[in-house]
């Protein structure tokens, strides 16, 4: 009976540390963004500049501050699976940043802006070295922001691999100064 009771105690106490745990996990996440949150301006340029800015000095807090607290932001890294979530995209954005920090310049190419919505098509310049000499790849990617009670807030990005040529050319058709 004894053994049974210390069994039963431990199985509680290991219980309760999982879910204190959890508990600190949220709040540490939630820390960040609140910590963060006056870094993030009142524009989505502001918020994606500060996105880019996390990204190349590999800060994670203030990346984190950038993305909305809703459970279903969404972020697709060049060939990899659609992550969801606040838990999985930072953890995909930790992990990138212990192999170090990509070097990475951006360029917003086309915005399409509402009074709570933006998006931004982006060129995403990363400088690669390769055994037969330093190259310039090319990631096109999608930036998604919702205006939210605490400002502009990333709740997508999407970053697929492509070619500097897909993005000079303009992908509106060429409209005709005749209107009829």
């Amino acid at each position: 009976m004894h053994r049974a009771q210390a069994q039963e105690t431990r199985h509680a106490l290991s219980h309760r540390r999982r879910i204190l745990s959890a508990a600190r996990l949220r709040l540490t996440m939630r820390s960040d963004r609140m910590s963060s949150t006056a870094a993030v301006g009142g524009r989505p340029d502001d918020v994606e500049a500060e996105f880019y800015e996390a990204l190349r000095v590999g800060d994670l807090a203030r990346m984190m501050a950038c993305w909305a607290d809703e459970d279903d932001i969404v972020c697709v890294h060049p060939g990899g699976p659609r992550l969801v979530g606040t838990g999985q995209i930072r953890a995909s954005f930790e992990a990138l940043f212990e192999r170090g920090t990509p070097p990475i310049r951006h360029e917003t190419l086309h915005r399409v802006e509402t009074l709570v919505s933006s998006v931004h098509s982006v060129l995403e310049k990363v400088a690669l070295t390769l055994p037969d000499g330093a190259v310039e790849a090319a990631v096109i990617a999608t930036n998604v922001f919702h205006k939210t009670a605490q400002g502009w807030r990333m709740v997508a990005h999407h970053a697929s691999p492509g070619t500097v040529a897909e993005t000079t050319t303009d992908p509106r058709p060429e409209v005709s100064p005749t209107l009829h």
